[in-house]
């Protein structure tokens, strides 16, 4: 029974009580049974009162309180709390003043594709000349970089694997600032399933098929060689469900007007369209089925970077022309109701694919990033909001999954929750106790593996997260507490008046 339904059956039993008094003319029993009800039913009420009320507690980072009955304040001096310890608590003022230096905040991907670029990246508060070297479980250095703000290290994997590599920032003379470890990922990528139609034949044409026959994908491939002549590529298996197609200017040009619907169609279903534009001949065509404002360029135009090439004879109007946004005057692009159209503006790329290949390849990713080819789950894990700490408790949240957690090496199983916060995912709390790869098991995910820090390892990266979970504390402590502290009203007068009005009534019934 809640606090409403209790208070309204005081009140009925009160009334009907003081009504059969009345009735046989005993007001001053009727008068008791009322005081008595009402001073039961406030007891029960939580009555508050303004002012302040509480005491203030100095909280020590080490043994974090599980409870904040009877305080009414904070004070913290240090990085503070984690957030999942923060997120155990109501909310409070809290006294805090941020340390200065001494943090670093660390960036990279838990998961890579193979053949894809492991990008670190290392975000400092202290702006000195320092040295962030990449390396080797053996101590090889694989990637250096040198600055006084931040610093990023690339580095291609060559094997599908779990890896832990190490991170060492140096200063300007080679004293070791942090080190510590950089665990994550290194998987076997889904095949891309590509359907290309091309109106015209070209160098760059067979240098992007060769591209994407080396990446693994299965390509249905035509090119329109003259009047009646077409050379097709068939896919060396079945294509369940292409996700990308790639058409030159030329094509989309002479398509008759039911087929370029039909294109369209399955753009806006949710296929992404790569169109390449150096062979665009007709700007109307574009302006009317596209709504992509094309302008003539100059004769032997190009772009330097990443990679030099020539810009197509037609390119958009602008950086940004109307529904499409331009990216380093390169790719264009613009959303197609659920799919995506692409525009590539530059030709000629072909003539890189022997002196330079792994930079062509790195940057026909980066074009198919733009263009939003990605691999669809159903489920996927979450990276964890903290870094996981061995002996600290860890919130795993995953989407589409159902049931429970297995944790094998832990031997054991953890149920599925529903979070308040997150309507799209299910979470699960456990504590690791040892630092390493933890594996983890779900009946719709499949098995996945989260890497467990020790205590020590990065103390600068825990210090800056501490920070950032304070603050975020810190902000809505003051959102909840603005229309100011109040204290409860004492209880125990009303629970002394019920007491004596009971037993005088008892006491005048015995007579």
């Amino acid at each position: 029974m809640n606090q409403q339904w209790l208070i309204a059956a005081i009140l009925v039993a009160g009334i009907v009580s003081a009504g059969l008094y009345l009735r046989r003319r005993h007001w001053l029993d009727a008068l008791l049974v009322i005081v008595a009800a009402a001073s039961l039913g406030l007891f029960a009420l939580d009555l508050r009162m303004p002012g302040e009320g509480g005491r203030t507690l100095a909280i020590d980072p080490a043994t974090p309180p599980s409870s904040l009955e009877g305080v009414k304040s904070l004070t913290l001096k240090g990085d503070g709390l984690r957030a999942a310890e923060w997120n155990d608590l109501p909310a409070r003022p809290l006294a805090w003043e941020a340390p200065r230096g001494g943090t670093l905040r660390l960036a990279f991907p838990s998961q890579v594709a193979l053949g894809r670029q492991f990008t670190l990246t290392m975000e400092r508060e202290d702006k000195t000349d320092a040295r962030l070297q990449l390396l080797a479980e053996n101590g090889q250095p694989l990637a250096e970089a040198r600055g006084t703000g931040d610093l990023r290290v690339d580095w291609m994997p060559p094997v599908a694997e779990r890896v832990v590599l190490k991170a060492r920032l140096l200063d300007a003379k080679d004293k070791v600032i942090a080190e510590g470890p950089i665990p994550f990922i290194v998987h076997e990528p889904a095949p891309l399933q590509v359907v290309g139609r091309f109106g015209a034949p070209s160098f760059d044409l067979r240098a992007l098929n060769d591209l994407l026959t080396a990446s693994g994908a299965l390509l249905d491939w035509q090119v329109t060689l003259g009047r009646a002549i077409t050379r097709t590529e068939a896919p060396r298996t079945e294509m369940a469900s292409p996700n990308l197609m790639v058409i030159d200017a030329a094509r989309f040009e002479r398509m008759a007007a039911g087929e370029r619907a039909a294109l369209l169609d399955r753009v806006a279903k949710g296929m992404p369209l790569l169109v390449l534009g150096g062979n665009a001949n007709d700007p109307g065509v574009w302006s009317r089925t596209l709504q992509l404002p094309l302008r003539a360029q100059p004769l032997g135009a190009k772009i330097d970077a990443p990679l030099e090439m020539p810009v197509a004879s037609l390119l958009p109007a602008s950086r940004d022309a109307g529904p499409w946004r331009g990216i380093d005057n390169m790719v264009w692009t613009r959303d197609w109701q659920q799919g995506r159209i692409a525009w590539l503006g530059v030709t000629e790329w072909h003539r890189h694919a022997i002196s330079e290949p792994r930079a062509l390849a790195l940057w026909w990713q980066g074009v198919l990033d733009r263009v939003g080819v990605e691999e669809r789950h159903k489920t996927e894990w979450l990276a964890p909001g903290d870094m996981p700490l061995a002996g600290q408790r860890l919130e795993l949240c995953a989407r589409g999954v159902s049931g429970q957690l297995t944790l094998p090496d832990l031997k054991q199983s953890l149920n599925w929750q529903r979070r308040a916060d997150r309507a799209d995912a299910s979470c699960a709390a456990l504590w690791p106790q040892k630092a390493g790869w933890l594996q983890l098991q779900d009946q719709n995910a499949g098995p996945h593996a989260l890497y467990v820090y020790a205590t020590n390892d990065w103390p600068e990266w825990q210090a800056a997260e501490r920070r950032d979970a304070t603050a975020h504390y810190a902000a809505r402590s003051q959102i909840q507490t603005m229309n100011g502290p109040t204290r409860p009203a004492p209880s125990w007068p009303f629970a002394l008046a019920f007491a004596a009005a009971m037993l005088l009534l008892w006491w005048r019934e015995r007579r």
